[in-house]
């Protein structure tokens, strides 16, 4: 699937496109990298991004990423479950994730999403993937 085909097909995600605002900059060879611009919407009580949107954002790379080297435009991968690890606030303009995959095999894979707010990794979530 190339980066257009994958922008169109994911626009359906409307949590994470239209309400949280994650964007697809680019995918390929099990891979993907999104990003959002961090408004006052996306922030907790501290001023920082919420956990949630850094989650929101992992996933829907996770998501973009497995489904990126299939043919066609049905998705068949979706997350079967997640872990996060919170290892600095996001406090900044932008949030990035980067994420690859550590194994894909024909029915499950593993992915690790770096996620980066203006450069600094302040989150690493490891998702498995299963086809449907």
């Amino acid at each position: 699937m190339d980066l257009e085909t994958a922008r169109r097909i994911f626009a359906s995600d409307r949590f994470a496109t239209e309400l949280t605002g994650v964007e697809i900059t680019s995918l390929g060879g099990h891979s993907a990298e999104c990003s959002l611009t961090l408004g006052n919407q996306h922030l907790n009580a501290r001023g920082v991004a919420m956990g949630g949107v850094l989650f929101t954002l992992a996933d829907f790379a996770a998501a973009v990423a497995a489904n990126g080297d299939e043919a066609g435009d049905e998705l068949h991968w979706v997350s079967l479950d997640a872990t996060i690890h919170y290892l600095a606030p996001a406090a900044g303009t932008s949030l990035t994730a980067v994420c690859t995959a550590l194994k894909h095999g024909r029915t499950t894979a593993l992915y690790q999403t770096e996620v980066f707010c203006n450069g600094r990794r302040s989150a690493i979530v490891e998702t498995t993937m299963v086809r449907i």
